[in-house]
Formats: C-alpha cells, structure tokens, sequence
C-alpha cells in the first residue's frame, strides 16, 4: 500500500478515486503514567513510555485506515494526514485519515 501526504504519485497514474478512508483509536492514560510524566516535566527530558505508546497507536491507526482502503479496492492512499485531540483531560484520540486511490505505475 502507497502512503502519501501528496496528492499525486510521482510514478503512477490515478485511475479511481474510492473515496475517504481513516483509522481511528482513543486511548486513556493511567494515572501511574500521568504521574511520571509530571514528574518529568519538571527536571525536564524525554517521556519515553508516552512516546512509545504514541508510536504504537500511530502504526494502530495507519494499519486500519490501510484495511479500509484495501477494502475498498484502493492500492494507495493519498492526501494522508494525522489528527490528535484530547477527550475528557486523560483521553486522547488519534486518526490517521486520507484518500483511498486506485493506481497504475506510469510507462
């Protein structure tokens, strides 16, 4: 599957247009996990365990937007964008979102 922030495919041809297909999660923080990082914004330095499980949700996200876009019959997806917001004050949502795309590599 192609993944592009572009709307084009240096490469390839457009042939369909299948629409809009996104990956979404929420994830909680427990309090354990809040405390640390509060406790390290104070001395300063990386939050490793919450960089982590931002990864781990972005590579979640990306993975179901590709089922969707598979689903549909796309082979690429262009126009990718990620979107975080915070729910509640310890909820955070992450969608990863883009147009699902038919393609043909370009002779």
């Amino acid at each position: 599957m192609l993944i592009s922030t572009a709307n084009d495919l240096p490469g390839y041809q457009i042939t369909e247009v299948l629409g809009e297909v996104f990956g979404l999660t929420v994830r909680s923080r427990h309090i354990g996990s809040q405390l640390g990082a509060g406790l390290k914004s104070i001395v300063g330095g990386e939050l490793k365990g919450m960089t982590k499980n931002l990864a781990a949700s972005r590579q979640e996200v990306i993975d179901r937007m590709v089922a969707e876009a598979q689903a549909k019959g796309g082979d690429a997806v262009v126009a990718f964008r990620f979107d975080t917001s915070e729910m509640g004050g310890t909820w955070t949502e992450i969608c990863a979102y883009g147009t699902a795309v038919k393609t043909r590599p370009v002779s």
